[in-house]
C-alpha cells in the first residue's frame, strides 16, 4: 500500500485525480493490517511530511499519520518512540535541519496519540529537556510559536524545578530578539499574533505558579538594562509585561529603586527602553509600570535619572499621540512626565512647537479617542503654562490652538501639579531619616526660622495667602525702583513655584528688618507688619515720583502711560479711612478729621463694660458676625452690643459748627507713629495698649486662667472701639471755639472699608499697678464672616433729628459691609518678647456659586459651605499642614497661652449689580488671571529647583550607606538564588503558601 501511495504522489495526474486516489488509500488504511505494512506506511508518511515538495503531499502525509495513530495505536506507539524523537530534535531528518518548524509540527501531531500510553512519560521527560535546550539556542519566532503550542497543549512537557525558571528566562530572552521583517500590514498583524502566542505560554505558567514571576522579572530587567548589547532588545518584550500581575508592582518598584547593586545607568537604560514599549500596539498596563517606576525613583530622590529620561523621551512620547492604538498609554505617560517635571520648563518647551499641529490633526480625526485626547491635552497644556508662565512668545500659538477647548479652573490645576510633583512622592524611609522628607502634602511651602523670626514668617505667610495682594505683587512688571517690593515679589514667586518644602527668607529679612529690631530676638509681629507695609508704601510713592519726573523730561507718550494711579498698591489692598469726631459738650461744636489706616488696633473693654444684655436704646447697626463660632459650624448672627451705640450719641450732636482745619487742637493732638499707618488706640512706646484695670492677668498661669472673664467676641472689641469716649478730668478737650479745656465726647466712624481688613488684638498691655508688661489671655471668639457698619458718604445729620428716634435714619446712614476671614496669626506665650508665632490661613477668592441672598444675610448652609469648601492651612515655620476653622476657633480653649493676635479679613464684593461696596473708588480688579513672571525670575526658580533635586539625590545616596539591614528587603531574585530544590515539579519555597524566608511576602515590603 505504501508503494501505491508513493506512486500516486509522484504521478502526473491532475490534482483532483491524485486527491481521489489518495483518499482511497487512506480509507483502506483504516482496515486491519500487519505490523510491517504499518511501519512502511508510517515511514512513507513521515518522509512525505518532512520532505514533501507540495502542499498536497504534506497534507496527505498528515492524514495518513492521524489514521494510523487512531486505528493502529500499538504500531504508532512503537514507531513514535523517544529515541526516534530525540534524533529528529537533535539531528533533523535527512536534509531537513533540526531547526525546521516541520519537526515540531510532527511532534505535536504525534503526541495526541501517545499522551495516554505507557511510553508517554519517557517522551515527556525527553521533551522537557529538549525544549529547554532549544530555547537556550535562541530559536526564531516561528519555532518559539511551535514550542509554545506544544507546551500549552501538553503541560507535561514544561520543564520543572529550576529548569522551569531557566526555561522561562531563556524564553523571555528569545522574545527580546523577535523583529518584524516586513512593514506590510498583513505581516505586522501576523507578527503580533505570533508574539502574543508565545507570551500566552508565560501567562499560562504564571497563572499556575505566581512564584515564577519574580525570577522572570529579574531576567527581563537584566535584558532591558544591559549596556553591552549591540542591538537593543525588541519591543516585543512589552507582551511579557502585560501578563505580570499588578499586585506585584509596588513591591517590585520599591526593591528596584532601593537596590544598591543596580547602577543609575542600568535604571536609566531600562526606563528608556520601557518607554519605547508604548509603541507595542497590543500591550496592556505598560503605562502603569512606567509611571510606577518613575514615581519610585522620585521617592528615593534619583532625580538625575528622571531628568535625563524625561528630556530624551518626551518628544517621542508626544509623537505617539498621533496613533489611536497607542494614544491612551502614550497620553498617560506623557501626562505624568510633564506634570512631574516642575523644576524647569525645558521638557514642556521641547514639545511646544509640535502642539498646534497635533491639535489640528486630532480635531480633524472625528473620533471619540481624539476628542478625549484633546480634552486631556488641553488640561495638561494649561497646567504647564500656569506652572511656567513668562513665555508669551512661545505660548501664544499654543493658546490659540486650544482656544476652543475646555479650560480647567485654578484649583484643579494646583491639585494636579501638587499630586504629581517629584517631591510629592512618598518614601517609606523618610520616617527614619527626616531629611529625606518631601514637600508638604498641602502643596504649600514653609519658611525657615532664621533665629526667632517666626514673627516675620507668620506675617509673610498671611500676606502670601491674601490672594489679591499676592496676585498683584506677582503681576508687577516694574519693581527696580522698589527694592523691597522686588524682594517680596521674588519671595512670593518662590513660595508659589519652588519644589523645596521650605525656603529661606534671609534676603528679605535683611532688607525688611526695622532698625530698632535686634537680630535673633523675638519681636512683635504686629509692629513688624506695620513697618513692612509702611516701607512698601513709601517705596512705591518714591518710585512714582521718579517715574513722573522721567515722564516730564521725556516726550515719549509710552513713558507717560507708565505713570500709575494716585493710590499705591498698599492703599488699594489694605487702606481704609476712618473719621474721628469730637463734640464739645459746652458749645456743641464738632471737629472732624479723616485718616487713612491699614489696620485697626482693638483694645479689650474693661471688665465692667462687658455687656450682659441688649441695650434698649441702641439702634446703630453694630459690628456683627456670622458663621461658625468656636467649634459650632452653624450660622449665627451676632446680637447688637449693649454698649452705648455710637449712633445714639452721634445723633445727639448738632452740626451747626464747621469742622476745624488741619491746624486745630484736634489735629495737633493726633499721634502719627508712621507716615502712612495711624494708631487708633492709646499705646505706649513699645506698641502695647495701656490697660488700667484688673483685666490684665498675672504671670502665673493659675492666676491667668482663674482671673479670666467670660468669652468675648470680635464684635465686642470692634463695638468697644467704635463706642463714644468721654474726654473729661485730666483728658479734657481744648475747644477752639470756647478757647479753653472742655468736657467733650469723641466718636470714631469707619467711612471706607479696605479690601483686606487687618485687626490687631492688643493683648500685650502694661499693668500700671504691677508696673509690668503682661499678656491678656482672654479668649476671643473669631467669626468666619464679619459685618462692619460703614458710614455712607454724604450723610448729613440735621438738628431736627436731635433727640428723636433714629431707627430709620441709622439704616440709611450706614451700610453693612461683609468680610470673610482669611488668616489668623496666633501668639503662643506670655509676652511679646518671648513665645512663638504661627499662622492659620486659607485662600479667599470670589466664587460664582457663592451668592448673597437678596436681603444681604447669608443663609445657614451657605456659611457652612463656605467654611467646608475652602481648605485651611497651618503655617508653622517650615511645617505646613492641613487644618480647619474648628481648629482655629478652639485653639485657645485647648492651649490657654495660644491666642489669636492679628486677623486678616477679605472684603466680599457685592453680588448685585449697582450695589455699593463701601470700598474706596478705584479699588483694584480682583479677577485672577494667569500671572506671567519675568524670565529672569523663572530661570532663577528653575535653577534653584534643579539644585534642590541634586541636593536631595545626594542626600539620599549618602543616607543609603547608613540604612539598617532591617529596613532593606531582599531583591526579587535573592531568595530564588538560595533555593536548592531541583526537579521536584515546584519552584521551591517561592509559592504564596511556601512560608519561610523564601515566601512570596518576604520579597516585597
Amino acid at each position: 500500500m505504501d508503494k501505491i501511495l508513493e506512486a500516486v504522489i509522484q504521478s502526473s495526474y491532475p490534482l483532483h485525480v491524485k486527491q481521489s486516489l489518495a483518499r482511497r488509500v487512506i480509507e483502506a488504511s483504516k482496515q486491519p493490517m500487519d505490523s510491517d505494512q504499518c511501519w512502511s506506511m508510517l515511514e512513507l508518511s513521515t518522509k512525505l511530511f518532512f520532505l514533501g515538495e507540495t502542499h498536497f503531499s504534506r497534507e496527505t502525509a498528515r492524514e495518513v499519520l492521524e489514521v494510523y495513530g487512531r486505528y493502529h495505536p500499538e504500531e504508532f506507539e512503537e514507531f513514535f518512540n523517544a529515541r526516534f524523537l530525540l534524533s529528529l530534535l537533535q539531528e533533523g531528518y535527512g536534509v531537513l535541519g533540526k531547526r525546521s518548524t516541520h519537526i515540531l509540527d510532527y511532534v505535536h501531531l504525534g503526541l495526541k496519540f501517545v499522551c495516554d500510553k505507557p511510553t508517554a512519560e519517557e517522551i515527556f521527560r525527553l521533551l522537557r529537556i529538549e525544549v529547554l535546550r532549544m530555547v537556550c539556542e535562541r530559536p526564531g519566532l516561528k519555532l518559539c510559536v511551535r514550542i509554545s503550542k506544544i507546551l500549552m497543549s501538553y503541560s507535561q512537557c514544561i520543564p520543572t524545578g529550576k529548569h522551569q525558571v531557566l526555561f522561562l528566562q531563556q524564553l523571555i530572552r528569545c522574545i527580546g530578539h523577535f523583529h518584524c521583517s516586513s512593514q506590510a500590514e498583513e505581516y505586522i498583524v501576523q507578527f503580533l499574533d505570533q508574539v502574543n502566542r508565545v507570551g500566552g505560554l508565560l501567562q499560562q505558567i504564571w497563572s499556575f505558579q505566581t512564584s515564577l514571576v519574580l525570577p522572570c522579572l529579574k531576567e527581563l530587567f537584566a535584558i532591558i538594562s544591559s549596556t553591552d548589547e549591540y542591538e537593543a532588545p525588541s519591543n516585543c518584550l512589552a507582551s511579557v509585561v502585560q501578563y505580570i500581575p499588578l499586585e506585584l508592582m509596588e513591591g517590585v518598584v520599591k526593591n528596584l529603586a532601593n537596590a544598591d547593586n543596580v547602577s543609575d545607568t542600568q535604571i536609566m537604560v531600562a526606563i528608556s527602553r520601557m518607554i519605547e514599549w508604548v509603541s507595542w500596539p497590543l500591550g496592556k498596563n505598560i503605562d502603569k509600570w512606567i509611571i510606577a517606576l518613575l514615581k519610585g525613583l522620585a521617592a528615593v530622590k534619583k532625580f538625575s535619572i528622571l531628568i535625563e529620561v524625561s528630556i530624551s523621551k518626551i518628544q517621542k512620547m508626544f509623537s505617539k499621540l498621533l496613533y489611536p492604538v497607542l494614544r491612551d498609554a502614550a497620553l498617560s505617560v506623557l501626562r505624568y512626565m510633564l506634570l512631574s517635571f516642575q523644576h524647569s520648563p525645558e521638557a514642556f518647551h521641547l514639545i511646544i512647537p509640535h502642539i498646534p499641529q497635533l491639535i489640528f490633526h486630532l480635531s480633524n480625526e472625528n473620533s471619540n479617542s481624539a476628542a478625549s485626547c484633546l480634552e486631556h491635552l488641553a488640561e495638561l497644556i494649561h497646567c504647564m503654562i500656569f506652572r511656567f508662565s513668562g513665555y508669551p512668545d512661545l505660548y501664544e500659538p499654543v493658546m490659540e490652538a486650544v482656544r476652543k477647548l475646555p479650560v480647567p479652573n485654578e484649583e484643579r490645576i494646583k491639585v494636579l501639579l501638587g499630586q504629581n510633583a517629584w517631591t510629592a512622592q512618598k518614601n517609606e524611609l523618610a520616617a527614619y531619616y527626616p531629611r529625606l522628607a518631601s514637600k508638604s502634602d498641602t502643596g504649600k511651602i514653609g519658611l525657615l526660622n532664621l533665629g526667632n523670626t517666626c514673627y516675620m514668617n507668620s506675617i509673610l505667610q498671611a500676606l502670601f495667602m491674601a490672594s489679591d495682594f499676592r496676585h498683584a505683587v506677582l503681576s508687577l512688571k516694574e519693581t527696580h525702583s522698589q527694592p523691597l517690593m522686588m524682594k517680596l515679589q521674588c519671595l512670593f514667586s518662590f513660595l508659589e513655584h519652588s519644589q523645596r518644602p521650605a525656603i529661606s527668607p534671609e534676603n528679605f529679612l535683611a532688607s525688611s528688618l526695622p532698625p530698632w529690631f535686634t537680630p535673633g530676638v523675638q519681636q512683635d509681629c504686629s509692629e513688624y507688619l506695620k513697618y513692612l507695609l509702611d516701607r512698601l508704601h513709601e517705596e512705591e510713592k518714591t518710585g512714582r515720583r521718579i517715574t513722573q519726573a522721567l515722564a516730564q523730561t521725556n516726550s515719549s507718550s509710552s513713558l507717560k502711560k507708565m505713570v500709575p494711579s494716585d493710590r499705591t498698591l498698599l492703599e488699594q489692598m489694605f487702606g481704609g479711612r476712618i473719621t474721628t469726631k469730637i463734640r464739645c459738650l459746652k458749645c456743641h461744636g464738632v471737629s472732624s478729621r479723616e485718616e487713612v489706616f491699614t489696620d485697626l488696633s482693638l483694645a479689650f473693654p474693661p471688665t465692667d463694660d462687658v455687656p450682659k444684655q441688649l441695650s434698649k436704646t441702641s439702634h446703630l447697626p453694630s459690628a456683627g458676625e456670622t458663621g461658625p463660632q468656636k467649634s459650632d459650624l452653624t450660622c449665627k448672627v451676632q446680637e447688637q452690643s449693649t454698649t452705648k451705640s455710637p449712633e445714639t450719641v452721634r445723633l445727639q450732636w448738632r452740626t451747626n459748627k464747621t469742622p476745624p482745619d488741619e491746624n486745630s487742637e484736634f489735629s495737633r493732638n493726633i499721634e502719627k507713629t508712621y507716615p502712612f499707618i495711624s494708631r487708633l488706640e492709646s499705646q505706649d512706646e513699645n506698641n502695647h495698649s495701656i490697660v488700667r484695670n484688673k483685666n490684665v492677668l498675672s504671670v502665673s498661669l493659675k492666676e491667668q486662667t482663674g482671673g479670666q472673664r467670660g468669652s468675648l467676641s470680635l464684635s465686642d472689641l470692634i463695638n468697644h472701639f467704635l463706642c463714644p469716649e468721654m474726654l473729661t478730668a485730666d483728658n479734657k478737650y481744648r475747644c477752639d471755639t470756647c478757647v479753653s479745656l472742655q468736657d467733650a465726647e469723641k466718636v470714631v466712624e469707619l467711612t471706607t472699608g479696605p479690601q483686606y481688613l487687618i485687626l490687631t488684638l492688643l493683648r500685650f498691655a502694661f499693668d500700671l499697678k504691677a508696673m509690668k508688661r503682661r499678656k491678656i489671655l482672654d479668649n476671643v471668639s473669631i467669626p468666619l464672616v464679619l459685618k462692619l457698619p460703614i458710614q455712607v458718604a454724604g450723610t448729613e445729620l440735621n438738628e431736627a433729628r436731635f433727640g428723636q428716634d433714629s431707627r430709620c435714619t441709622s439704616s440709611k446712614s450706614h451700610q453693612s459691609v461683609t468680610y470673610d476671614l482669611c488668616s489668623v496669626i496666633v501668639h503662643s506665650g506670655l509676652s511679646s518678647e518671648t513665645g512663638h508665632y504661627y499662622c492659620y490661613a486659607r485662600d479667599c477668592m470670589d466664587k460664582d456659586n457663592q451668592k448673597l441672598p437678596s436681603m444681604g444675610v447669608r443663609k445657614l448652609n451657605t456659611d457652612k459651605h463656605l467654611d467646608l469648601e475652602v481648605q485651611w492651612y497651618l503655617f508653622n515655620d517650615t511645617r505646613v499642614s492641613f487644618s480647619s476653622f474648628e481648629s482655629v476657633s478652639n485653639i485657645t480653649s485647648f492651649f490657654p497661652k495660644d491666642t489669636a493676635y492679628v486677623l486678616f479679613y477679605r472684603h466680599r464684593p457685592p453680588q448685585q449689580a449697582g450695589a455699593s461696596s463701601g470700598l474706596e473708588a478705584g479699588a483694584p480688579s480682583l479677577s485672577h488671571g494667569e500671572v506671567s513672571l519675568s524670565k529672569e525670575l523663572m530661570e532663577a526658580i528653575s535653577k534653584d529647583n534643579i539644585k534642590y533635586l541634586q541636593e536631595q539625590e545626594k542626600e539620599a545616596r549618602n543616607r543609603s550607606a547608613y540604612m539598617s539591614p532591617l529596613l532593606k528587603s531582599p531583591l526579587w531574585w535573592q531568595d530564588y538564588d538560595k533555593d536548592s530544590d531541583d526537579d521536584d515539579g515546584s519552584a521551591g519555597s517561592l509559592g504564596p503558601a511556601g512560608g519561610g524566608s523564601g515566601s512570596f511576602h518576604s520579597l516585597v515590603f
